[in-house]
């Protein structure tokens, strides 16, 4: 089994994986650790010191294929093949993230969205069905769904936790200000775009 990553080595990553996605969409065919650097804020030596951990993958002065470092990449975080989520939460935000592009683009499905409200429940999204949040049990066990997101307000969030975690969901992307108390198996990243800016500020700042 393959040495698991630091969590700073797999953020970085990510960060390089979100960069080498837009480039191939943008159709440059390779790419150096300079621009890569410019698109991160990543020092391009800790780039370059990341990447050599798992190959040889560039050239120097040429730079690196696109196409073969995002597949590298890719395997190295184990992200191949497709990706069920559940999303929990039929409002605005939820809407939002379920017309998302970026997701197909990873290789993610949002496969099921579920509510509370009454009003929601029965609408469609795209081309899913707002199903009732007491049906995801059902439902993730049927579509083989181990990922949640919840876009709900902080006052319902933990209900939806609850409920996709006795859904078998083991990890939890929460867009919600709610501090959730799951169990210890289940895996939670908040994300919070105000803390965000005041982590950029703090950089950019002092």
């Amino acid at each position: 089994m393959a040495e698991r990553l630091t969590v700073g080595v797999a953020a970085r990553l990510s960060r390089y994986l979100q960069v080498l996605t837009q480039a191939r969409k943008m159709g440059k065919d390779r790419i150096s650790s300079q621009e890569i650097a410019e698109y991160t804020n990543i020092n391009a030596t800790q780039i370059r010191r990341d990447l050599s951990n798992f190959g040889k993958f560039g050239k120097r002065g040429v730079g690196y294929r696109t196409d073969a470092l995002l597949e590298e990449i890719r395997q190295i975080l184990r992200t191949q093949g497709q990706h069920n989520v559940a999303l929990a939460g039929a409002g605005r935000l939820g809407g939002a993230i379920a017309g998302s592009p970026i997701f197909d683009e990873h290789g993610i499905t949002i496969a099921a969205i579920f509510d509370n409200d009454p009003d929601k429940i029965g609408t469609r999204i795209g081309d899913l069905t707002v199903d009732a949040i007491d049906r995801a049990t059902e439902i993730c066990r049927d579509r083989n769904i181990i990922v949640g997101v919840i876009a709900v307000p902080a006052e319902t969030a933990q209900d939806a936790a609850d409920a996709l975690v006795a859904a078998g969901v083991k990890i939890i992307f929460n867009y919600s200000e709610a501090l959730l108390d799951v169990p210890a198996d289940v895996n939670v990243h908040t994300s919070n775009p105000a803390v965000d800016v005041l982590y950029a500020l703090y950089f950019h700042l002092t």
